[in-house]
């Protein structure tokens, strides 16, 4: 199968015009969700699901090397659960290494690191939802 980048792309743009923070959509057997995180949901008459925003705000002091994911998906620290994670903050990386792992439809997709350096910062939480083009990791 494959992915629609388009139709994703325009589903994103959909939570920032909206002010929602998760969208589901399905033509057929396709089903696509889009999501920034949330608590609290509410169903639509069509199905869809729509949540109110929670946007986390990075402050400036977060400078560095960003690594951003390619993709929608859920994030996750460690290979398996109660696993070791791939790194921890103040740790050094090499260019190519795993940072994270991001599952999308059921397919773990691991994160390399870009660049060699020393992890400033990790900021998502293990299972949390993130998006395309979202930082994962602050690198010095």
């Amino acid at each position: 199968m494959k992915i629609d980048k388009k139709l994703i792309k325009e589903l994103v743009d959909n939570l920032d015009e909206f002010n929602l923070t998760e969208l589901e959509y399905q033509e057929g057997n396709t089903k696509v969700k889009v999501s920034k995180g949330s608590k609290a949901s509410i169903e639509q008459s069509k199905g869809n699901v729509i949540t109110p925003s929670n946007k986390a705000v990075l402050s400036d002091d977060d400078e560095g090397t960003r690594i951003k994911s390619p993709i929608i998906g859920t994030a996750y620290l460690a290979p398996e659960p109660g696993a070791k994670k791939f790194i921890e903050a103040g740790a050094k990386i090499k260019k190519g290494q795993t940072i994270m792992i991001v599952e999308a439809m059921k397919t773990m997709n691991h994160i390399p690191s870009p660049t060699d350096g020393i992890v400033k910062k990790i900021l998502v939480n293990d299972g949390q939802p993130v998006e395309f083009g979202q930082s994962l990791v602050v690198l010095k």
